[in-house]
């Protein structure tokens, strides 16, 4: 956990020593220089944090953020959602709207309205430019004071975490840090515009007040420690006075409610617990779920990852079966069923469970991604490269789908593609020399003029990476 932590703020430090020498001092940074900042951010932290790509899960974090999101005014960003495997109850936001919800923070909330207050108020800090206007604030600090608190910037002052929170708190006093994170003045605003989108969205309004009060009770627990949202999010009483008498005052007609399927958020907190999260825990809670309701289906799917992940496969597809009997027809069921006998080398079974789950749920991608492996396995490359074009169509920026399709193009003999592709998931993972010797290699056998085009061009993006890649390390 030390060396990810110096990693993060070593990281971060040399983006932001980078703003504070080229960024005008003028208050408030423009729309185009947070798109150029968040563009920055967003390469660090994908390579950084470790993100969950689970369609469940993200998925749903994403149906959320356009519920708000759809009912708003037009936006200059365009805003999108990640979810952190990290086990501390806490989101943050970076400039242009790139919203971070530790998988921790969906674990201790109860429902879907929790969740969408807190993605609301995530929401209103971009649209208030409350974090640029701090970033643009933090230079009048000194240069002594940044080079100690640069993670707090970036990490911190958006919504913290351990990571941001521990550097900040280690480099600055508490006047100081004051400064970055969040004023008082900067949460009221927040709250107001977070309660009018949920409004606007039919969310009542409550979950703001409710996913708080959680937080809060949080701390009593364990006295030693506040939750990492509440360090730069300060749930006072008095926010929360006022929130409760906006509500007593302002209820939200029945007929403007959404409706919520309550079970949609258990999957998603079952998933997070099962597939992502602490084996132990996670079985001994369902179990505990389980000798209450035997035949809880909720419970019996996160049972089943939990299994899967202990490689326990025979007894992980049993528990499926025993919540497929309650609900035959529930694609995400089959989709894990399906995963699950691919991983245990199953690939009959696995091409007939996968194949049902798309059929049912062909916005499922990951049925999609499984389908191809499954082929790939049985050796039906054709159908694999069908498979995973279409997948990479609709995930773009999946770097091992271009892997594995580079891979399924060599097997084929078409070793243009497979340089091209393969040079592809290198120039993602930020290995500029493999991915610039994989598209030099694919030049010679494109035939395609556009295709060609377009190499050319991403031989120069690793070109311009690899140079700046290089000057930032001699600058160390």
């Amino acid at each position: 956990m030390n060396y990810y932590r110096k990693t993060i703020t070593v990281g971060t430090l040399s983006l932001f020593l980078f703003y504070v020498f080229f960024l005008p001092t003028a208050f408030g940074i423009t729309i185009q220089e947070e798109e150029e900042l968040s563009k920055e951010l967003l390469q660090f932290f994908e390579r950084k944090l470790q993100l969950i790509k689970d369609p469940l899960v993200v998925g749903y974090v994403n149906k959320i953020g356009s519920n708000i999101l759809e009912n708003m005014p037009q936006q200059p960003f365009t805003y999108r959602f990640y979810v952190v495997k990290q086990h501390v109850p806490n989101a943050f936001a970076t400039p242009a709207g790139h919203i971070f919800i530790n998988s921790g923070l969906l674990a201790a909330l109860e429902n879907e309205e929790e969740f969408a207050g807190i993605l609301a108020h995530e929401i209103a800090h971009v649209v208030s430019r409350h974090i640029s206007q701090n970033i643009d604030r933090s230079p009048k600090l000194g240069l002594a004071t940044l080079a100690g608190i640069a993670a707090g910037i970036f990490i911190g002052a958006g919504g913290a975490g351990a990571l941001g929170n521990a550097v900040v708190a280690g480099s600055m006093a508490a006047r100081q840090s004051a400064t970055l994170a969040f004023s008082r003045e900067d949460e009221i605003q927040a709250d107001q515009l977070a309660l009018e989108y949920l409004y606007q969205a039919g969310y009542g309004g409550q979950g703001l007040l409710g996913s708080m009060q959680k937080l809060r009770s949080m701390q009593w627990i364990s006295t030693e420690q506040i939750p990492d949202y509440l360090m730069t999010h300060p749930a006072s009483e008095e926010r929360m006075a006022y929130i409760d008498t906006y509500l007593s005052a302002n209820p939200l007609p029945e007929e403007k409610r959404l409706t919520i399927d309550p079970d949609e958020f258990r999957f998603v907190q079952a998933a997070i617990s099962g597939k992502h999260g602490d084996v132990q825990i996670a079985l001994a809670s369902f179990d505990a779920r389980l000798r209450s309701d035997p035949q809880d289906t909720i419970s019996l799917f996160g049972k089943a990852l939990a299994l899967a992940q202990q490689e326990e496969y025979t007894d992980a597809i049993l528990q499926l079966r025993k919540a497929l009997e309650r609900d035959a027809f529930n694609p995400t069921l089959l989709r894990e069923m399906g995963r699950i006998y691919f991983l245990q080398g199953n690939y009959s079974q696995a091409l007939q469970t996968l194949g049902g789950s798309y059929r049912l749920a062909p916005q499922d991608t990951e049925s999609l991604y499984y389908l191809a492996r499954t082929n790939m396995a049985l050796g039906n490359l054709t159908q694999a490269v069908e498979e995973l074009n279409a997948y990479i169509e609709k995930n773009p920026k999946d770097p091992e789908a271009h892997s594995l399709l580079g891979s399924t193009y060599g097997m084929q003999e078409n070793l243009g593609m497979a340089h091209y592709h393969l040079g592809k998931y290198n120039q993602m993972k930020g290995r500029w020399k493999t991915a610039r010797i994989h598209l030099q290699k694919a030049l010679p056998f494109i035939s395609d003029p556009t295709q060609k085009e377009e190499i050319e061009t991403m031989l120069e993006q690793v070109k311009k990476s690899s140079n700046h890649e290089v000057r930032g390390k001699e600058n160390k």
